[in-house]
């Protein structure tokens, strides 16, 4: 059996430990966990799976699922993850609707417009990258900071739109569209060196 094949049958064998033992859904496993490796030996051997965000942790040993309630000194799955880990396929399509909106009501603001070439130039994938600055999250925070000192009405109706004041939250919103714009512009770049010259 191919090592893909073998990661699937420990997927499939973990969805259904942890919506057996925990009420998880399947579909959240497959979207948020992934496969770090194996630990122990003989009847002590155990796999080792983690969420990609948060780092929490489950051990599967046969077909029984274990949450590593703590790692290290940390503590992880809280109950508000593990309620996370239980939505629904419709909760789920709702949180993916919602950051969609999110991100398309960004990528049409006049503060994304306006500020879209300062923003990407942060990027080394851009093809407009300034060697030197500072990284994407620290030069949109900087930005959201400055405009705010000036009481920018651009910023002022986006914040309202978001229902948020936080710079750091507002950061990781502007930066959202960033990823689909560089992804348009390095396929128009590659596109365009396909092309034959006369």
């Amino acid at each position: 059996m191919s090592a893909a094949a073998k990661t699937n049958e420990l997927f499939d064998l973990l969805r259904a430990a942890c919506a057996r033992q925990f009420r998880f859904n399947p579909r959240r496993i497959t979207a948020s966990i992934r496969y770090v490796g194996k630990e122990g030996h003989g009847k002590d051997l155990v796999h080792v799976f983690r969420d990609a965000g948060t780092h929490s942790q489950i051990v599967l040993q046969g077909t029984f699922a274990t949450l590593r309630v703590t790692h290290g000194d940390k503590p992880h799955w809280s109950e508000a993850e593990q309620e996370h880990y239980r939505e629904s396929d419709a909760e789920m399509d709702a949180k993916i609707a919602a950051k969609q909106a999110e991100v398309e009501f960004t990528r049409r603001s006049p503060l994304y417009l306006t500020h879209r070439a300062e923003l990407l130039s942060h990027y080394k994938t851009s093809p407009t990258y300034v060697v030197g600055g500072a990284n994407p999250r620290e030069a949109a925070k900087a930005l959201i900071e400055t405009l705010a000192a000036d009481n920018d009405a651009q910023l002022a109706s986006f914040a309202e739109h978001m229902q948020s004041n936080d710079p750091e939250h507002l950061a990781h919103l502007l930066l959202a569209p960033c990823h689909f714009d560089l992804e348009a512009l390095q396929e128009t770049v590659s596109g365009n060196a396909n092309l034959p010259t006369q």
